[in-house]
């Protein structure tokens, strides 16, 4: 997972009103975090960030920054990026592999 996405996860959390959600959220999210490996953002992901960052220029789609890194997290690493957001649009990104989870 790369770690971009806890930080999206956590601002969720915090952001939610209810407070016993929170800490189900937060319980939720430590479980996940036990069992599921942690990338980080090292020179590979920077490389394949920066590749990303100038192909969306070129073709004047511009895009997210953290979606980016969470593409180039899953390209560098070689690994299916797999996403219940249809807007992110992941697929049309070269050299990622992407899998659609209903929601």
């Amino acid at each position: 997972m790369p770690a971009v996405v806890i930080a999206e996860y956590l601002a969720g959390v915090m952001l939610d009103p209810d407070v016993g959600r929170r800490a189900a959220q937060r319980a939720f999210l430590d479980d996940v975090l036990a069992v599921v490996p942690i990338c980080d953002y090292d020179r590979s992901v920077a490389e394949h960030h920066a590749e990303l960052l100038s192909y969306v220029e070129r073709k004047g789609r511009k895009r997210g920054a953290h979606d980016l890194i969470i593409a180039a997290t899953a390209r560098a690493t070689e690994r299916t990026l797999w996403t219940t957001d249809r807007r992110a649009r992941f697929d049309e990104l070269p050299g990622v592999t992407t899998r659609l989870i209903d929601s």
